[in-house]
């Protein structure tokens, strides 16, 4: 693949930060970050040069655009805490939908022709068999999965209006983990996912956690989800970049691993990676859980050749740990 120009928005955080990781160990390609670092860090930037600033600021972001001739975008910047959406949904809308449109205008004019765009599989409307397909019914329960769903919305109808803008959308699923050395990983002010918060009781930032729920109809009475182990995702995204360029067409994808794990499965493997004890107390439901989600991944795996290389939930739990040990 010839040498890209490529602008990575929230390239400090978390996902952004094991994308550019792996485009910096794997790639000849140039790199600008931009990530005004409310959620980021600094150290996690381990490639390219570092815009210090919030991608809401259209003067500074227009002129980065006209001066840098960006090849492609890598979209990961965006408010991401799902009941923070419902409390306050005017940020959600701004951070992920409003500014958004402005970048991707911002794209149009100065020719970033390749856009990859972070969503998410809350989109889908919950069904029986908690297993979902690109084609599945859209409905989302929540403004967070809402403002990504407009997100696609928009990348569709301006790609049909403008042939020569292609997308990449990319749905996740439960992402988890952390670089295999330690050296990245997940760092939010607020925990809110099971892997994130089992790895802080299992290093001693917290005394317990709690389970939401023990009376789903599921093998253990407890959610199930499919996580993802972070290196996993960095890769579909580079693949996912690479077939843009190729084909020249706009895609959506599911990525996961099209196996779940309950809530009392992945605190047991947690338990077993790190040998700690994990205590853990049964709470009432959180409203809008789904039982089971799980993605149905054949689409990726046929058309990118994606093979996941990390789908071990011990693997997950135990970087996932030994990163938040060093924070």
């Amino acid at each position: 693949m010839q040498k890209l120009k490529i602008l990575i928005t929230g390239g400090a955080g978390y996902i952004g930060s094991h994308v550019l990781r792996l485009l910096g160990d794997t790639t000849n390609h140039e790199i600008v970050v931009v990530d005004n670092l409310e959620t980021g860090r600094e150290e996690s930037i381990l490639y390219g040069r570092h815009e210090n600033f919030d991608i809401g600021d259209i003067e500074r972001l227009e002129e980065l655009l006209k001066n840098e001739k960006f090849d492609a975008c890598f979209h990961f910047a965006g408010s991401i805490i799902v009941p923070e959406s419902v409390s306050d949904p005017i940020k959600y809308y701004k951070n992920n939908t409003v500014k958004t449109l402005c970048l991707i205008e911002l794209c149009l004019k100065y020719n970033v022709n390749k856009f990859v765009f972070s969503s998410t599989a809350a989109v889908y409307a919950q069904n029986d068999s908690g297993i979902y397909k690109e084609d599945d019914l859209i409905k989302p329960g929540n403004p967070y999965g809402k403002t990504k769903y407009m997100t696609e919305w928009m990348l569709e109808d301006i790609s049909n209006a403008y042939p020569d803008f292609n997308y990449l959308i990319l749905r996740y699923f439960n992402v988890a983990g952390a670089s295999l050395d330690g050296v990245i990983g997940q760092a939010g002010k607020t925990s809110t996912h099971l892997v994130k918060i089992a790895s802080e009781v299992a290093v001693g930032k917290r005394d317990k956690m709690y389970i939401y729920g023990e009376d789903y109809k599921t093998k253990d009475g407890t959610c199930i989800r499919d996580y993802i182990h972070v290196l996993d995702l960095a890769d579909a995204h580079i693949k996912g970049l690479e077939y843009l360029f190729q084909k020249n067409e706009s895609v959506v994808f599911n990525v996961g691993y099209n196996q779940g794990y309950s809530v009392h499965e992945v605190l047991n493997a947690m338990r077993q990676a790190m040998e700690h004890e994990i205590p853990a107390s049964i709470s009432s439901r959180r409203p809008g859980d789904d039982a089971v989600l799980v993605a149905n991944c054949d689409k990726i795996k046929s058309k990118l050749n994606w093979q996941p290389k990390y789908n071990d939930i011990k693997l997950i739990c135990k970087t996932a740990a030994n990163w938040e040990s060093k924070l």
